[in-house]
């Protein structure tokens, strides 16, 4: 394995120290593996319901790498962004239309990387627990149309209710792009409403379990 898929030592460093925090207290029940591709790079977007989210969702993957978008705050501390860095993030400047954050996205999945994304932007409250659900962004589906990619599905559960639940996330079938003759804009708002109506159904199905 190679390319940005491969990961770094300290991703799996990481992985390796986290791995009996992600068995106890998270006890991460991951489902659905089969349906994520083993080889090229692909989009995974997910519900966010706190913090924690991102690692629930990238640990099941490994050996993949998986590369998150981080705000660009966080990279102006040294320390903080050889972190990040090596871990896999880079910056977007949030509140806006970030060109070089979504070059840097479309150029990983294209050489090979997983690229993670909450298409709800934020999660769906400050704190831990979610109260309402978040206006929908395109850009994973963009992101996936763009570099020519998979789009893969996904959904999280429990980590709003760390301490009280198991941490769950389940993987959908990659959905497929819209057929000839619409536009690019077109594409990514239809291919967003269909990933929010699988991300939801997966989550109902992990309230269900």
């Amino acid at each position: 394995m190679d390319g940005p898929s491969a990961p770094t030592r300290f991703y799996s460093t990481i992985v390796a120290l986290s791995r009996p925090f992600m068995r106890w207290p998270l006890r991460l029940k991951a489902r659905g593996l089969e349906h994520v591709p083993e080889r090229g790079g692909f989009v995974v977007a997910s519900n966010h319901l706190s913090n924690v989210d991102p690692w629930p969702v990238a640990f099941p993957l490994y050996p993949r790498q998986v590369h998150f978008m981080g705000k660009a705050e966080l990279f102006r501390n040294p320390a903080l962004r050889w972190f990040l860095t090596n871990g896999g993030a880079f910056p977007v400047r949030r509140g806006e239309r970030d060109a070089e954050a979504f070059k840097t996205a479309v150029r990983l999945a294209r050489e090979g990387g997983v690229v993670a994304m909450f298409p709800e932007g934020t999660r769906r409250a400050k704190g831990l627990r979610k109260k309402h659900v978040a206006r929908p962004h395109s850009g994973a589906a963009r992101i996936a149309l763009a570099a020519g990619v998979p789009l893969v599905p996904a959904a999280v559960a429990g980590t709003d209710r760390l301490g009280r639940s198991l941490v769950r996330v389940a993987y959908g079938p990659p959905l497929e792009p819209p057929g000839d003759g619409v536009s690019r804009r077109e594409a990514g708002e239809a291919l967003t409403v269909r990933l929010m109506d699988e991300i939801a159904r997966l989550e109902s199905e992990l309230g269900a379990a």
